[in-house]
């Protein structure tokens, strides 16, 4: 597939887990992805959660949280992304995975953390997954560069 339609099925995984994957012509596993985003969105509060703090009000937004389903969130999310990406043609090189896996492990530790006080502030359910999930996609990127820069050379032989 193009570069534009990578970049567009990865867009639509980013808008809403499931898109991407019906963008691939995958129906069943986009509607799966779909349904888990909304049991899971719905069965966290993730909406009232994002008006909150998006409104600044981070301790009540920790307490509309409930975090059990909430957990479980970031996996889902990320997961559609990667699959989408892949099945676009782009997850072929090796260690193409480590940004998303990376990025779900980090902003679910996010999640853990979110109703303490870090470096002098409460970041919330919503803005601190986010922004240890940017930094996992930034080491993901650099592990697979320096991953793929030391492989070693395909042996010839059998």
């Amino acid at each position: 597939m193009g570069n534009n339609k990578r970049i567009e099925v990865l867009l639509w995984s980013i808008a809403l887990p499931g898109f991407g994957q019906l963008l691939n012509g995958r129906v069943f596993k986009g509607l799966i992805l779909i349904s888990l985003e909304f049991l899971v969105n719905v069965q966290s509060n993730l909406n009232q959660v994002i008006i909150s703090s998006f409104h600044g009000e981070i301790q009540q937004a920790v307490i509309e949280t409930d975090y059990q389903w909430l957990m479980f969130y970031p996996c889902v999310y990320m997961f559609g992304m990667w699959d989408a990406y892949k099945e676009a043609g782009s997850g072929l090189l090796p260690y193409s995975y480590l940004p998303f896996v990376l990025a779900a492990f980090l902003a679910t530790v996010g999640l853990i953390y979110s109703d303490k006080k870090l470096w002098g502030w409460y970041f919330g359910p919503v803005w601190l997954p986010m922004l240890l999930c940017f930094i996992g996609v930034g080491i993901g990127l650099y592990m697979k560069k320096k991953l793929n820069q030391h492989k070693p050379p395909a042996s010839n032989e059998p």
